[in-house]
């Protein structure tokens, strides 16, 4: 198994304040999402900054493919909601 992160950013930085309710819904279904992958032990980490300028999610698949398979079917990715970027990761402390 490999580790990967990807961070994710809203589409723009007033997000927070001024999302729409198709958006929020967006965000609940991205939320359910992550919730059922951390269940099955491939999340190990997801958060976001206080403010929301940018969040995280640490994968544990079996290859780039997969996490960015995962990444992509996110549904606030796939609904264009937050960009993201995939980076391998190795954990150094945990």
């Amino acid at each position: 198994m490999e580790n990967f992160i990807y961070v994710l950013k809203p589409v723009r930085s007033t997000f927070l304040h001024d999302s729409t309710e198709e958006e929020r819904n967006i965000v609940s279904e991205h939320f359910q999402y992550l919730q059922n992958l951390n269940k099955e032990k491939t999340v190990s980490i997801a958060g976001r900054t206080e403010q929301a300028e940018f969040g995280i999610v640490i994968l544990n698949t079996e290859s780039l493919q997969a996490a960015k398979e995962i990444m992509q079917n996110d549904p606030a990715v796939k609904k264009n909601v937050m960009t993201a970027e995939l980076y391998p990761f190795l954990i150094a402390l945990k």
